[in-house]
């Protein structure tokens, strides 16, 4: 396909203008090149809730109710809530550079040049690792249905299938997302109304408040350790603003385009927080009533963590489910993997842009109107992980111990960000301290709580990222 050659540079002023938000420039042959603003608010709740995935929390079932001594659903409404407070400061920040790029252009207008670099250098390690995790899940449940291909051929296929709809342009990929995320969220349906039947034919395995007040003696420490790791699940409903510029409205000539879109991405990105929690709590609190283990037996016995929703699944509704979740989650995996690879081009193809990575990724392909380049740099880096991973049987402990702490430090550079832009270099306007001040400090703690209880693997593996983006 033939290619924008416009050259790539700077995407605004890291300082902002008399409006106080940071424009993305028209598309012009002295401008640096734009993508089209061609998805809905509908499409981008597709790309945050595919990225997250709807049944996010069966592969780490387990773990929580043990982690937590059966207070899992609690675990998940305090996630959902501590979350909401990176949340809010994205939809701060994308009111006030709607472009594409994310918790790196919001740290660079926040907070300068030098932390916008480290902020996108440390998501990258994230957007490029987690969609090389998915990749491998989906290449896991593929082999166990069809075992005499391996794994790793069909890891390899999804990424390429995945990569292709990726190039044929943001709204094919979203629309086809869209279908696959309505499969998920149909099976998750199916979920729910068979355990609602088991729970009113014969009734819970234990108290009706269980999954909120835990089995035994509620403690608050547990639950806030096993918070710890439950808001990983949530990583994915921030790509959402990586497409701010792909909006809708999100710039333009007209007064006031850029606010319209940028109040539609803030708006999706809450949205999508918030049903996620939802969906978290409501699958979790069936599957905690109806679970044939206790928490106190499946901490003492962390063999049975990883399969404890299918057991469940097939003890109280029978094995047709179990294979259908299985199926779901396959299918599902491949396609957050696409959200995933999506939101990293576009990471890829800002930094670019700003000269801050090779200008080569910063072209915009004429036909398709997607980063080609930056995308296929992408998938080629997780294409090499992801099969390298699906190759070895310790694959996946390695990548799954370390795909957090990337968006984690990224997370807490947007929390700065905000107090940076408005409370330093906008303090003429009188910011709000509420707004501006303690909930990205909340935020921020939530976010450092998180690194200190991440795995000492991913803790190296982050600060070794760090001082290669610092050199």
């Amino acid at each position: 396909m033939p290619e924008n050659d416009t050259a790539s540079g700077t995407a605004g002023d890291p300082a902002g203008g008399e409006s106080g938000a940071v424009e993305a420039p028209e598309q012009g042959s002295s401008s640096p090149p734009v993508l089209r603003r061609t998805l809905t608010f509908r499409d981008l709740i597709v790309y945050g809730l595919l990225f997250i995935a709807p049944m996010a929390p069966v592969g780490i079932f387990g773990t929580l109710q043990a982690k937590s001594h059966g207070a899992i659903t609690l675990v998940y409404l305090v996630a959902t809530v501590a979350m909401a407070f990176t949340a809010y400061s994205y939809a701060q920040m994308v009111r006030v550079a709607p472009q594409a790029g994310s918790v790196y252009t919001y740290a660079r207008v926040g907070l300068g040049e030098g932390a916008g670099f480290i902020a996108g250098w440390m998501a990258m390690l994230d957007y490029l690792l987690i969609p090389a995790v998915a990749y491998l899940f989906s290449g896991i449940a593929m082999h166990a249905l069809v075992p005499e291909v391996h794994q790793w051929v069909w890891t390899a296929l999804a990424v390429v299938v995945t990569t292709l709809l990726n190039l044929w342009g943001v709204r094919t990929a979203a629309v086809v997302g869209f279908a696959v995320l309505a499969m998920e969220i149909a099976v998750l349906a199916v979920f729910v109304v068979a355990a609602v039947a088991e729970l009113v034919a014969h009734g819970a395995q234990r108290g009706w408040a269980a999954p909120l007040t835990g089995e035994g003696s509620f403690s608050m420490t547990a639950v806030l350790a096993a918070v710890s790791v439950a808001v990983l699940s949530y990583l994915g409903f921030d790509a959402i603003a990586a497409f701010a510029e792909e909006a809708r409205g999100a710039h333009g000539p007209a007064a006031g385009a850029g606010q319209r879109g940028a109040d539609r991405v803030a708006r999706a990105v809450i949205t999508c927080l918030v049903v996620a929690g939802v969906l978290f709590a409501v699958q979790t609190y069936l599957a905690a009533l109806l679970a044939p283990m206790s928490a106190a037996e499946l901490a003492a016995k962390p063999g049975t963590q990883g399969e404890a929703f299918y057991a469940t699944v097939d003890a109280s509704v029978g094995g047709w489910l179990h294979d259908l979740v299985a199926a779901s989650k396959a299918l599902g995996a491949a396609f957050a993997a696409l959200a995933g690879q999506a939101a990293a081009g576009r990471l890829l193809f800002a930094m670019a842009r700003d000269r801050r990575l090779p200008g080569a990724m910063a072209k915009v392909d004429v036909g398709s109107g997607v980063p080609r380049r930056a995308l296929l740099g992408a998938a080629v880096v997780t294409l090499v992980a992801a099969v390298w991973a699906a190759r070895r049987a310790d694959g996946l402990d390695h990548l799954s111990s370390i795909v957090n702490v990337g968006a984690l430090t990224a997370f807490a550079l947007l929390h700065a960000s905000v107090i940076g832009w408005f409370r330093v270099r906008r303090r003429a306007e009188m910011p709000s301290v509420l707004r501006h001040v303690v909930v990205p400090v909340v935020g921020l703690a939530v976010v450092v709580a998180v690194i200190v209880e991440a795995s000492r693997t991913a803790q190296l593996v982050g600060a070794v990222w760090l001082a290669v983006g610092l050199g």
